[in-house]
């Protein structure tokens, strides 16, 4: 795009008080559109991907993103969000991504200062055994396998109305963590035992839910 009106990205962070830190995009002459992702680039509008220390560890459908501390190792790094359009070219002036950046210090395990995350930081939030028959209830269960880097069933569109609860059941061959973007829902995926994570479908979009470690997308759940 031409400098005159392309978009920009600014990132900041601070610490959350229970675990990890917020982020916060501030962004001008740009809009997220997370019910367009994979249609044609519309100038202004997509959405951002997150890297550490150049590895991308999340899609971001809005301003405001929590990363958990598990998912940074301890000392310092560089956190980059880059600006994409919904069909998934990034936002570039003069050949230059529409990028913003922020150093982030992860403190070691046990380390005092900053803030807390919890006796055990190396952990998920989400429990990695599946819930027992009638403990929780949900609307729709989807089932998927990740096996030797493939997904199946071939991922796809789990259509959704706003306020039902949909049960994630997922069996992979080697440890990951799964994510919901947009609800910032994380599970651990123990290899070879199958997972589920339970979430209501509270807010409306198209949200992806994606394998941290091999960067599969499982599903999409678009939510109306």
């Amino acid at each position: 795009m031409p400098s005159q009106g392309a978009p920009e990205v600014q990132l900041a962070l601070r610490p959350d008080s229970e675990d990890g830190w917020n982020l916060q995009l501030s962004v001008k002459n740009f809009r997220f559109t997370p019910d367009s992702t994979g249609g044609a680039a519309l100038p202004g509008a997509g959405h951002a991907h997150l890297e550490l220390d150049g590895r991308k560890i999340a899609r971001l459908y809005g301003p405001w993103f929590h990363l958990p501390a598990a998912q940074v190792p301890d000392g310092a790094h560089t956190l980059t969000v880059r600006l994409y359009a919904d069909d998934h070219t990034a936002w570039a002036v003069s050949g230059k991504p529409v990028e913003g950046t922020a150093q982030l210090t992860a403190p070691a395990p046990g380390a005092s200062g900053g803030h807390s995350h919890g006796d055990a930081p190396s952990q998920p939030s989400q429990s990695p055994q599946p819930p027992t028959p009638g403990q929780v209830q949900a609307d729709r269960t989807v089932t998927i396998t990740v096996r030797d880097g493939r997904v199946s069933p071939a991922p796809a569109r789990t259509e959704l109305r706003r306020g039902e609860r949909v049960a994630l059941r997922v069996t992979s061959d080697r440890a990951d963590t799964l994510h919901v973007h947009g609800y910032d829902k994380e599970l651990a995926l123990p290899a070879g035992q199958e997972a589920t994570l339970i979430l209501t479908a509270d807010r409306t979009g198209l949200f992806e839910v994606e394998t941290h470690e091999s960067s599969l997308v499982l599903t999409q759940l678009l939510v109306r």
